[in-house]
């Protein structure tokens, strides 16, 4: 049986964020055999309102075909950006039909929001006491209006286990890829990422707002570095090296690198690392030591520490939860 994940749309809603459930977990298939090419999600579309037009900000309504009473099947429920929240974003509180439609949804149920729907979560409590995200924009709009909740503004998304957050537009479709990569591993979210034509994985932890996320004209920018490191992660590379392959002082280096990537040279490297271990963990039987040397931790306990930090469970647990669904498995 699919997973069912019922998207909340409502008044206002931005036709954008509204599309991208549909377009990553609609499209989401197995990868694995036997039985690749399988459906893994079922999604659906509501109102809060029996099925009829929704308002979105354009200069058109949709057409949902479902009522409130689709969140009641939901695995996963999402909840897009809005710019006609009323109370919700004025006053923090739910509108009656709006609280009677989140009744239906089942004790359990993963929650998700998109952007400024995260205040429609927090509304209903569902981040009391948690750690969330949103725009940056809302960022302290939101912090003030909800204090239970623990807003942290400088990052794509948040994962909290059955409840996670993201910011604006785009990294509605890092979450969405995220929990993908979550529930079935990286190949089947590599796979609908280059389906999508979009990168297959930017890190939740990764700023929201980069400073210059398109180089000056004429200015020297740390690409090249990055395919370098890349090429090589493997091997030991130094702050020093990265700087050499752009001709920079290591100062000059580094501050350039956290503006147009969000993030230091040896934070977005652990990333990477991360990254090449998770496709090792997945797709090949080599042993923990060597997946530790191959993604260039060297040792298998900095390998442990990382996956753990990174991910939440150790190299060996993952392995077992994502091996399965590797090709040729």
């Amino acid at each position: 049986m699919c997973h069912r994940v019922v998207v909340l749309a409502l008044d206002g809603v931005i036709p954008f964020e509204l599309g991208i459930p549909q377009r990553i977990f609609g499209r989401t298939l197995s990868t694995g055999t036997p039985g690749a090419g399988k459906r893994l999600y079922d999604v659906v579309t509501c109102s809060v309102r029996p099925p009829g037009p929704v308002r979105t900000d354009a200069d058109f309504s949709i057409m949902a075909e479902h009522g409130p009473e689709a969140l009641a099947t939901a695995d996963t429920v999402v909840v897009p950006a809005s710019y006609e929240l009323g109370p919700v974003h004025e006053e923090g509180r739910l509108t009656g039909e709006l609280a009677a439609a989140l009744a239906y949804i089942r004790p359990g149920t993963r929650m998700v929001s998109i952007c400024t729907g995260g205040y429609v979560l927090a509304a209903a409590g569902y981040l009391d006491g948690r750690p969330a995200t949103t725009h940056w924009s809302s960022a302290d709009h939101f912090q003030r209006l909800f204090p239970k909740v623990r807003v942290d503004p400088d990052v794509l998304f948040i994962d909290d286990g059955d409840v996670l957050t993201s910011a604006g537009v785009a990294a509605g479709i890092d979450l969405c890829l995220h929990i993908v990569r979550r529930d079935h591993g990286t190949a089947v979210a590599n796979d609908i990422a280059r389906r999508t034509v979009v990168p297959p994985h930017r890190d939740g932890g990764q700023a929201q707002f980069i400073r210059r996320p398109l180089p000056e004209a004429g200015l020297a920018t740390t690409t090249a570095a990055r395919a370098w490191a890349l090429g090589r992660l493997e091997q030991p590379i130094l702050l020093r090296d990265m700087a050499r392959q752009e001709s920079m002082s290591v100062r000059t280096f580094t501050r350039r690198f956290r503006e147009e990537v969000g993030v230091s040279p040896g934070q977005w490297l652990a990333q990477q690392r991360v990254e090449r271990a998770r496709q090792l963990l997945e797709s090949t039987g080599l042993s923990v030591d060597q997946v530790a040397r191959d993604a260039g931790f060297g040792t298998a306990t900095s390998l442990r520490q990382h996956v753990q930090a990174a991910l939440g469970v150790s190299p060996t647990a993952y392995r077992r939860t994502f091996r399965s669904t590797a090709p040729g498995r």
